[in-house]
């Protein structure tokens, strides 16, 4: 049986919708936090009324909107009762390679530059929302996969959130703050699957089950 590690966010909204919000992440790229249920009726070409109708108030929208980004970040498919070690390494690979995807757009720059810039600021609580419904979300999404692999005697460890975020440390390295900060890193898709490639190396170098020690034989004299 095929599993999806986590429910697509964007499944539970329609086609309009995902406009409205990309249209929000534009404005962002363009325009920082300079954002209002007016501007983004403007720009999405809807009523106030209708997005109050759909997710409440301003922050609604902005939760909404990182829901929308993050929900971009996932595993894919497994079979959890026929796990092996390519199946696994294929998962934790394609993750990582939609955290880069994400981490490295403009959008994502935009509204995580904001974020950090409200939470230093008390404006408003988009710095909550990006890490509730960004980090900690994705976490929750991946943490079925490292239990499938530990069920499966594959991976070895104690705690699903520690390891997780030993993962998450080795996928993100130094990438996500220098392109906060305005280095112009170059993540092509080709440096992008290297990267991935990289990080689930290293990661099942920590994390992948050793055999267990056989008794050395003892010849009889």
């Amino acid at each position: 049986m095929q599993e999806v590690n986590d429910i697509d966010a964007g499944e539970t909204l329609t086609q309009r919708q995902r406009d409205v919000l990309d249209a929000v992440l534009r404005q962002m790229v363009e325009e920082g936090d300079r954002l209002t249920m007016t501007s983004v009726a403007r720009r999405a070409r809807c009523s106030k009324e209708t997005l109050y109708r759909w997710f409440g108030d301003r922050d609604g929208v902005l939760t909404a909107t990182v829901q929308w980004q993050a929900s971009k970040v996932r595993a894919g498919t497994y079979d959890s009762q026929h796990l092996d070690v390519a199946a696994l390494r294929e998962s934790l690979e394609s993750f990582a390679i939609a955290w880069l995807e994400v981490i490295s757009s403009e959008t994502s720059i935009a509204l995580n530059r904001v974020a950090v810039a409200h939470a230093g600021s008390g404006k408003s609580n988009l710095g909550r929302i990006v890490l509730a419904n960004g980090r900690f979300a994705i976490g929750e999404r991946l943490k079925p996969v490292l239990e499938a692999g530990r069920k499966a005697g594959l991976l070895a460890f104690e705690d699903a959130e520690e390891t997780f975020r030993t993962f998450f440390g080795l996928v993100g390295r130094d990438v996500q703050i220098r392109l906060l900060l305005g280095d112009d890193m170059k993540m092509t898709a080709a440096t992008i699957r290297q990267e991935a490639s990289w990080a689930t190396s290293q990661f099942l170098s920590l994390h992948g089950a050793k055999p267990p020690a056989t008794e050395p034989r003892i010849r009889a004299l």
